[in-house]
């Protein structure tokens, strides 16, 4: 029987190949996006990626969260340029509105499919 290093990953066995899995989920958990995994973050990314965009306000009461607290980690993606920022008026009224950028979509995307690999190798546990 042929050794297993140098077997094909397809024909290893199921064992060998869920541990090669689980090893290379845990290689990659260090590429995990810190900046979209707080839970604020990737909550104004995920709304975003569903809406052609929001107002402060819309997130504010969607995320059940404080101005401050919005804001600052509004400011965040900002500044990575996940998410773009326009401000004007209605009136008198001020109005911030946030749309994601490109930046934003990949991360997010990436973001999703290192969890989906997270679900996969623990689901085979």
């Amino acid at each position: 029987m042929a050794n297993s290093n140098t077997l094909p990953k397809h024909r290893l066995p199921a064992a060998e190949r869920k541990a090669l899995r689980i090893a290379s989920v845990k290689n990659d958990i260090p590429k995990l996006d810190r900046l979209i995994h707080e839970r604020i973050r990737l909550g104004i990314v995920s709304a975003l990626a569903a809406n052609d965009s929001l107002t402060f306000n819309d997130l504010k009461k969607l995320l059940n969260t404080t101005d401050g607290n919005l804001s600052m980690h509004a400011r965040k993606l900002e500044e990575a340029e996940y998410i773009v920022c326009s401000k004007s008026f209605e009136g008198r009224v001020p109005k911030t509105e946030y749309r994601l950028a490109p930046a934003g979509r990949k991360a997010l995307e990436r973001y999703l499919d290192h969890m989906q690999a997270l679900i996969e190798a623990m689901r085979e546990k």
